[in-house]
């Protein structure tokens, strides 16, 4: 069975996991943007980014320790002690945010967005529900049930979508028109935005029973040896996602805290978070990527052909990665449109600077196979807590005078230094062929495309530079296959 074909097929099933859920949930972004002010969104934007910072903790790297493990021990012993830990862990950590919400909220509030402790605590649910379904999850995609985990997250995102719209369009018009109704009743203004959060915990629970239901029964068994085990190859993965979430979320945070006027910081979230949906486009193709790739490469480890396999995987992820980056970045013209009013576009300019940063990102991630393989993993959390200095680094320099600029470049600049590291540490550890000429040359091929695209004349009608663009487009994709599939014939 040709390798591509095989890991391509597995990408696009997961695809329908995370692609599809979070298109689904992009449906809501822009009647969220044409809906609710940029302070107002604001608030969405700065407590996803907490959610996902807090998340690293509330799982402490035990999905890839469950991969790792349950290659040389019984599986199911591996699986049971990893969930069980999650499972009260989770309780344990979820009553201590619990406690702290109150002041929280208090901390978060300013005059221009109010921070509700209802739809914090909805937060903190979201977190606990989180963490129950991740050991569940990642034995779907242990045993390849792709069409199973992607049905679960689609299932997931439909129930977000609905409670939104039901929320935020059904009880919302009735509390305006019909305030003394049943449903009027269960909308209250001053949560507002807020009730995406609880359609989230909704949506999450839902999913995570259903997960667990799957497994069920779960043997009430935790192996202390095996737990140490797991934790001690885990912790630097920690180390690593708090880094990683510092790179890829605290830049949202930085936003309110290190710009001088806070009415304009708190638009700044909005204006940054939505423009930032556009590019985590490329994230969401990485993140069904790496859900088929990191069982793939631990079952192929002691393949005499890996190293061969892993370099010609990383030439296609990255031409697919251009290919998303030029139509993205060529089509932004109406693309636009899909967040907001006037008041959100004013960012649209730092989409391809993250686009490029979240490629790069993808990129770290396949270079990771070195120090997950080899039983490495502290350097993994090295090569983060660089990058993550260098945001804060960055940030702390230039985000007061330049705001969400200032954002954008430090995330692309960190990403830019965990691949150099992550690349020259591994040519020494874990040699593997990288084809980097080839490389080279479908990078520098999209940004000869984009700039020349970027400062083509705006003709008018609009049409023929759009037509212009993708023909650019058309032109990359036809080299691309001339070179990667009728050349190679395809891959074994």
């Amino acid at each position: 069975m040709r390798l591509a074909q095989s890991l391509a097929g597995q990408t696009a099933i997961y695809g329908l996991g995370t692609m599809v859920p979070r298109f689904l949930n992009y449906l809501i972004t822009p009647y969220l943007t044409y809906s609710f002010s940029t302070s107002e969104y604001g608030i969405n934007t700065e407590l996803f980014a907490y959610i996902s910072f807090f998340n690293i903790l509330f799982t402490y790297g035990f999905e890839t320790a469950f991969f790792n493990f349950q290659k040389n021990t019984d599986p199911e012993r591996v699986f049971s002690t990893g969930f069980w830990s999650l499972f009260f862990s989770a309780v344990i950590f979820g009553g201590l945010l619990c406690w702290v919400v109150p002041v929280a909220s208090q901390l978060l509030s300013n005059s221009n967005a109010r921070y509700n402790t209802t739809f914090l605590y909805w937060c903190v649910g979201i977190l606990v529900t989180d963490a129950w379904s991740a050991l569940p999850f990642a034995k779907l995609r242990s045993e390849q049930k792709a069409m199973l985990f992607s049905g679960l997250k689609i299932l997931n995102v439909l129930i977000n979508l609905g409670l939104t719209l039901f929320f935020l369009t059904y009880c919302r018009t009735l509390h305006l028109e019909h305030s003394n109704s049943f449903w009027a009743r269960w909308y209250q203004p001053e949560i507002g935005i807020g009730y995406v959060f609880l359609a989230t915990l909704v949506a999450n629970f839902c999913t995570a029973l259903l997960a667990i239901a799957y497994q069920w029964p779960i043997a009430f068994y935790m192996d202390w040896t095996l737990w140490k085990k797991m934790w001690r190859y885990a912790w630097p993965l920690v180390v690593l996602g708090i880094a990683a979430m510092i790179n890829d979320t605290l830049d949202k945070v930085l936003l309110k805290v290190l710009m001088q006027n806070p009415a304009e910081a708190q638009k700044a979230q909005g204006i940054y978070g939505a423009c930032n949906k556009l590019a985590v486009i490329m994230s969401i193709f990485i993140q069904a990527f790496r859900y088929a790739y990191e069982p793939y490469f631990f079952k192929q480890s002691g393949n005499h052909n890996a190293p061969q396999q892993h370099a010609r995987i990383m030439t296609l992820f990255i031409a697919f990665c251009c290919c998303i980056f030029l139509v993205i970045t060529m089509n932004l013209s109406w693309i636009k449109y899909f967040i907001g009013t006037e008041a959100y576009r004013e960012g649209l300019s730092t989409v391809p600077i993250l686009l490029f940063a979240y490629m790069m990102l993808g990129i770290v991630y396949n270079l990771s196979i070195w120090y997950k393989l080899g039983q490495k993993t502290a350097y993994g959390a090295y090569i983060a807590l660089v990058g993550a200095s260098v945001t804060l680094l960055v940030n702390g320099i230039f985000m007061p005078r330049f705001g969400y600029w200032a954002a954008a470049w430090a995330t692309f600049m960190a990403y830019a230094a965990m691949l150099l590291l992550s690349y020259f540490w591994g040519k020494r550890f874990n040699p593997i062929p990288y084809k980097i000429k080839t490389i080279g040359g479908y990078i520098g091929l999209t940004l000869l495309i984009f700039f020349i695209g970027r400062y083509l004349p705006s003709w008018n009608p609009l049409e023929t530079k759009w037509i212009l663009n993708n023909l650019f487009i058309i032109l990359f994709v036809g080299i691309v296959y001339h070179f990667e599939i009728r050349k190679h014939g395809g891959t074994r």
